[in-house]
């Protein structure tokens, strides 16, 4: 599936209910459904900055792709870094970096988060982009 494609799928998961404490529901089912992050990638290292609460993400390279995983100690983050990982996960440096990420408008998530989470959001994404630059850069 393409990026945008996934993107759809989210966008018409979302569009199934309009109460936002509906939506929150579904964030936390799906943090809650991500397999846990490895402990040996619980690092400073992979902590990222700009987040409220704590995020670790992990990128691996394989095959011309990005695997990412990651986890977080705050429930509704944990399902936002989930649907980044759905989008942005196993596609190329290229892909990512090229990619127009209007799910997040779309959901309405960007607007119904704290500014704290908000910048978390875009501190997540950011990372996600540099990894992909970095990547693209030894490929």
């Amino acid at each position: 599936m393409t990026i945008n494609e996934i993107q759809d799928e989210i966008i018409e998961e979302f569009s199934g209910f309009d109460d936002w404490m509906d939506k929150y529901q579904l964030l936390i089912d799906l943090g809650n459904e991500q397999a846990p992050l490895d402990e040996k990638y619980k690092t400073e290292q992979n902590l990222i900055d700009g987040c409220q609460s704590r995020v670790w993400l992990q990128a691996d390279y394989e095959d011309g792709k990005i695997h990412f995983t990651a986890e977080s100690d705050a429930l509704i983050v944990k399902g936002i870094v989930a649907l980044l990982i759905r989008v942005l996960s196993d596609h190329t440096p290229q892909e990512i970096l090229d990619a127009d990420l209007y799910f997040i408008d779309e959901i309405g998530l960007k607007e119904h988060l704290s500014p704290t989470r908000s910048n978390g959001l875009v501190a997540m994404v950011k990372q996600m982009r540099v990894y992909a630059l970095a990547f693209s850069a030894k490929a």
